[in-house]
């Protein structure tokens, strides 16, 4: 044997050491419902497309005694290559059976370099986390790696799809490049975030919290919402992954990728014409509307359990991706809030940035009232949303199913602030404020003075909505393009997009715009 293949050897004994030593943890993974690092990279790529960089790589630390039992090869960190759905896509993958999975010297040396080769390639990134946090022992070194991820985090922002997968604890600086990247999954039981732990808020606020309470799964898909998607288990939760990132391109110079639709193009569906009640104060699911119209009833929400005020997801009309916000009537009647503002506007954001046409489905009463709301800066957040949809520069359509009330109907990418087509059903009301608060006031002294002023503000009202707030009104003013028969809302939005296909906007030379934070 040469000196080359002796070397190999005694790399390859060690790593037999290491991983006769690591069986023991693995087992313990298993015990708690989680995979190995290297179990959940099998489950996330393509069969046999998985290529290892780094493998041997070992502790800045460790010197010689590296392959001693307490210490295994990869610092704690899987990073590689391979195929997803067919496409190229970077992956790194904390191992929590090798030192915590804490992240040392070496660990971000590897995962910065294979964000580099990320932003390289065009190629989405995807981080699996597992992790005690910063290595304690390397310290300022560990502070400084993660600064180098978050550095590369914001570089890669709206030129690459980066996803996080939280699959046990990310805690303290840990959480911070999940915050960056464009969506999060957890999963439940077994993930959690939170930047100060349950016994620190114990010390400081004297206040007993479990690990789940303070930054479970659940906490962050419904409170925070921190996490975009959730599932019962890693298998589920990588599956998502991989569903999600079918949707996207793989850089902000490719558009989605087409996969030929075996729905009718031309399919008229006459259940949308029962959609939405005679009653214009009765809430509906405007889900079922979403999955009426786009190809094969099949659509892939994002952030689910949190704001549920808006909708918003990915589906896809022909064969190709679109991103959906759509007003949801059966919370809180559809009003727009300081979560679902935020919630949209980061949401058209990115689909902006990775060229996804926006379909707005909007039914929508006004800025949710209050002193919380207020308090809490509604006129800030609001303006995110108005914001995102203002700078938005791929085709954008609006359907105005019912309700486009004052502000709220400017905001939710009305045809002034840019969007391409506007279309409305006959059951849409397009006015400063509802009927009822119109006439309110510019009746108040006729309703004061009637002897029987429910029934004048009921006659008042109905005659507010035929002679103004009208969808016909609107057309005629040019608002919106078309009052549509509702059952041919599939059709029209295919030729709306397909003519948006060559869009093109000039945008004014700048640094960049100062979005209200």
């Amino acid at each position: 044997m040469d000196v080359n293949g002796k070397i190999f050897k005694k790399f390859l004994d060690r790593r037999h050491s290491s991983d006769l030593h690591l069986e023991q943890a693995i087992t313990k993974q298993h015990a708690k419902g989680k995979l190995s690092a290297r179990e959940r990279i099998e489950l996330l790529f393509d069969r046999n497309t998985f290529e290892e960089i780094d493998e041997f790589a070992t502790s800045a630390k460790a010197g010689s005694d590296f392959g001693k039992a307490d210490r295994g090869f990869g610092d704690g960190v899987v990073t590689g290559f391979g195929k997803i759905n067919g496409r190229l896509t970077f992956v790194y993958a904390q191992d929590f059976t090798v030192m915590g999975g804490s992240l040392g010297a070496i660990h971000a040396q590897k995962i910065t370099k294979i964000m580099d080769l990320s932003m390289k390639m065009g190629a989405p990134i995807i981080g699996l986390i597992d992790s005690g946090g910063a290595r304690i022992q390397d310290g300022v070194v560990s502070l400084a790696g993660y600064s180098d991820i978050f550095l590369r985090n914001v570089q890669a922002s709206g030129v690459i799809p980066q996803i996080s997968v939280i699959m046990g604890p990310a805690a303290g600086g840990a959480v911070y490049s999940p915050a960056l990247t464009d969506f999060t999954f957890m999963t439940k039981h077994t993930s959690y975030m939170f930047v100060t732990g349950p016994n620190v808020v114990k010390e400081v606020l004297n206040e007993d919290v479990t690990t789940d309470e303070l930054g479970g799964a659940d906490v962050h898909a419904r409170k925070s919402g921190v996490a975009n998607f959730i599932f019962e288990d890693e298998e589920n939760t990588l599956l998502g992954v991989k569903r999600l990132l079918s949707y996207f391109p793989s850089n902000n110079l490719e558009n989605p990728a087409f996969i030929e639709s075996t729905d009718n193009r031309f399919r008229f569906e006459e259940k949308l014409r029962d959609i939405v009640p005679d009653d214009p104060n009765k809430p509906y699911d405007v889900k079922d509307a979403i999955k009426l119209i786009v190809d094969n009833g099949r659509f892939l929400e994002v952030s689910e359990l949190y704001a549920q005020n808006i909708v918003t997801g990915f589906a896809r009309l022909n064969g190709k991706s679109i991103g959906i916000v759509a007003n949801q009537p059966k919370i809180l009647a559809g009003t727009l809030d300081i979560d679902a503002s935020m919630k949209g506007a980061k949401f058209v954001r990115f689909c902006d940035s990775f060229n996804i046409p926006i379909l707005t489905l909007e039914d929508v009463p006004g800025f949710l009232p209050g002193v919380n709301q207020e308090y809490g800066g509604l006129i800030k957040h609001g303006a995110k949303l108005l914001y995102a949809y203002c700078e938005a520069t791929v085709p954008k359509v609006t359907v105005i199913l019912r309700k486009a009330y004052g502000g709220a109907f400017c905001v939710m990418n009305s045809k002034n602030i840019g969007g391409d087509f506007s279309f409305a059903w006959p059951t849409a009301e397009i006015a400063v404020m509802g009927p009822e608060g119109a006439v309110a006031i510019l009746y108040k002294k006729e309703l004061a003075e009637a002897t029987d002023p429910v029934k004048v503000k009921k006659e008042l009202a109905a005659k507010y909505r035929e002679e103004i707030a009208n969808p016909y009104i609107a057309d005629e003013k040019g608002y919106i393009d078309e009052v549509i028969d509702p059952a041919d809302t599939r059709i029209k939005l295919i030729v709306a997009f397909e003519a948006l296909e060559s869009k093109h906007v000039n945008i004014p030379s700048r640094k960049h715009g100062n979005i209200p934070l």
